[in-house]
């Protein structure tokens, strides 16, 4: 029976001294373009003061503008990669992007429910691009197998409603709780609902249980076209909490960074625009020019950290 209490990372071993970082394993595929998959979980975790111990599930074949295919490592690679770094390294909490296909779903559940008393966080990206006979196997054993073990559920609004309410019939489309409550009898106890569009300027995200809503943030409505962000913002709530913060901080904090990204998104080629996860940096740069040239004096005011987006204090080294 599932419980609603917010999920509590291990401790990190303390006889690594200051130098150690939780850990956090993420399962997912690379992505080329570098703008979601691995990539995206690296450098998210490691921006908010997480170690990412990234397992290889498959690769993408795409660019930034569309995922074209996408090629599986063997389930066995798969469970070979977590278990050996799993038997060395202490584990805060576990990831779960896109792994594939229902083989490597299998041999992940199986990891996960080695280590219990890990939080598991999934995420359910847009599978708009594959066939529909193999969305529906891929969906049908994430619900069977990694649900029931999941902490919480991720997913854009569109995406969750085609998958765990395909024939509502409603005129009125389903509500984040309504998501919410079909994810918790699959053994769910919270799920964020993100890409909520109620009017055309704003977008909504929703964290919620079955039984009432946690949390609502708005944000205003960019004119680019973003890839990405899922990975994101399912990677920074992982970091988070692997450094103790709870789900509803996590959560809050993650979104903001991710509107941080998006304010300072970029794009490297001729399709969308990627996130800029070390967009924090730029203003610390801009200080360190200021001051190198003499003209620091007036800048008191300005951000010059990860706090002052109202994140949690980090300790990454660059």
């Amino acid at each position: 029976m599932s419980t609603y209490n917010n999920p509590t990372p291990n401790e990190p071993q303390e006889d690594e001294g200051d130098s150690a970082y939780p850990c956090v394993l993420v399962f997912n595929a690379n992505d080329p373009s570098g703008a979601g998959g691995i990539t995206a979980d690296i450098l998210s975790c490691n921006s908010v003061g997480a170690h990412t111990l990234p397992i290889v599930t498959g690769c993408y074949i795409k660019d930034s503008a569309e995922i074209l295919s996408h090629v599986a490592i063997d389930s066995e690679g798969v469970s070979e990669q977590a278990r050996a770094v799993l038997e060395d390294v202490n584990v805060q909490v576990f990831k779960v992007g896109f792994c594939g296909g229902p083989e490597a779903l299998s041999v992940i559940a199986e990891v996960t429910a080695d280590y219990a008393d890990l939080p598991v966080i999934a995420y359910m990206p847009s599978l708009s691009w594959w066939e529909d006979d193999e969305i529906e196997a891929y969906w049908d054993a994430f619900r069977e197998l990694i649900l029931p073990q999941t902490t919480l559920l991720i997913g854009n609004y569109s995406t969750l409603s085609r998958w765990l309410l395909p024939d509502w019939s409603n005129a009125r489309g389903p509500t984040p709780r309504d998501l919410a409550k079909v994810a918790g009898e699959l053994g769910v106890p919270y799920t964020l609902v993100t890409g909520i569009t109620p009017n055309v300027q704003t977008f909504e995200n929703v964290l919620c249980t079955p039984y009432n809503v946690l949390l609502t943030e708005k944000f205003e409505r960019q004119d680019a076209v973003f890839t990405g962000t899922g990975d994101t913002l399912s990677a920074v709530i992982s970091a988070l909490i692997s450094v103790g913060c709870d789900l509803e901080v996590a959560t809050k904090e993650a979104l903001h960074y991710l509107d941080g990204c998006l304010l300072g998104g970029y794009q490297p080629g001729m399709g969308l625009v990627l996130p800029d996860r070390l967009f924090w940096t730029q203003s610390m740069l801009g200080q360190d020019e200021e001051e190198n040239s003499g003209e620091g004096d007036d800048a008191q005011g300005e951000v010059t950290s990860m706090e002052d987006f109202g994140l949690h204090k980090i300790t990454t080294r660059h």
